[in-house]
């Protein structure tokens, strides 16, 4: 991808809802599982195909993740204007933490676009004994 991004008008990431998961496998490291459902929207007056993502999750003990890859849970999603594109996936932590982003993408003239993520917060839940 070429590596020139412009911040496009009129397509945006929302964070939907935020779950702690407990059920779900996670490394004993990072024994929280987070599941997080967002949405993308194209509200811009261009087709746009999101053709990766980049992930920054820092924890309270100031330790910082970098997670970055092509689409978005395994689709290369083509929004046209007006479309969405919703989904879910997870993060595992070890203590309370942040996680913030962007997907980048291409328009159909072949213009390379971003969005952000907005930052959102995992609070691991205390255990009452």
């Amino acid at each position: 991808m070429p590596a020139t991004f412009t911040e496009l008008a009129g397509l945006s990431a929302t964070v939907d809802r935020v779950v702690h998961m407990p059920q779900l496998e996670a490394p004993p490291d990072r024994p929280h599982p987070f599941v997080y459902f967002i949405t993308i929207r194209n509200d811009s007056s261009v087709t746009v195909t999101i053709k990766g993502r980049k992930w920054v999750v820092a924890d309270s003990e100031g330790q910082r993740l970098v997670v970055e890859g092509d689409g978005v849970v395994g689709e290369f999603p083509r929004l046209e204007p007006g479309e969405h594109f919703s989904y879910n996936s997870y993060h595992t932590i070890g203590s309370d933490s942040v996680a913030e982003g962007a997907y980048f993408g291409l328009t159909t003239d072949g213009e390379p676009v971003f969005t952000r993520i907005p930052r959102f917060e995992m609070r691991v839940p205390v255990r009452l004994v």
